[in-house]
C-alpha cells in the first residue's frame, strides 16, 4: 500500500506527481528544486543558494512524513553543469552526518524551469 505525503512548506508539484510516496517504511521524496515555496520562484543566487533552497524543501516534505535527513538512505543530485559539483557539495555536506547516505551525483543536459540542481531522496522509518 502507498500513499502520498505533501506540504505546503515545500513547492508543489507541477505536473502529475507526488512531493512524495510512502510504500511500507520507505519513503521516496520526488527531486527538490531550488524553489521559495512562498513566492513560487527560484532563490537569488547560484548553485550554492538553490542547493540550500532544495534542502529546505527536502527537509520540509521528510517532515511532512515524520522523518528527518537522518533517516534518508539515498540520494539522487542532478546538476545542469558538473562544474558547480564543489559549490553544491559543500552545501550538501551541510545536512547530512555520518553515515551518509548513498548518493549519485550526474550531469544533465536541463532541469525542469531550467533550475541549477535537483535532489532526490529515498528515506526509511526504520
Amino acid at each position: 500500500m502507498k500513499h502520498a505525503i505533501s506540504t505546503s512548506n515545500a513547492p508543489a508539484a507541477i505536473g502529475p506527481y507526488s512531493q512524495a510516496i510512502q510504500a511500507g517504511n520507505l519513503v521516496f521524496v520526488s527531486g527538490q528544486l531550488g524553489i521559495d515555496p512562498a513566492s513560487g520562484n527560484f532563490v537569488s543566487g547560484g548553485v550554492s543558494e538553490q542547493t540550500e533552497q532544495a534542502f529546505q524543501n527536502l527537509k520540509a516534505v521528510l517532515a511532512a512524513a515524520g522523518l528527518t535527513p537522518d533517516n534518508v538512505v539515498k540520494t539522487t543530485v542532478f546538476l545542469s553543469d558538473m562544474s558547480d559539483f564543489a559549490a553544491m557539495n559543500a552545501i550538501y555536506s551541510a545536512h547530512f552526518s555520518a553515515p551518509y547516505p548513498a548518493r549519485s551525483a550526474v550531469a544533465v543536459k536541463t532541469l525542469p524551469k531550467n533550475a541549477l540542481v535537483e535532489i532526490e531522496a529515498i528515506a526509511s522509518h526504520d
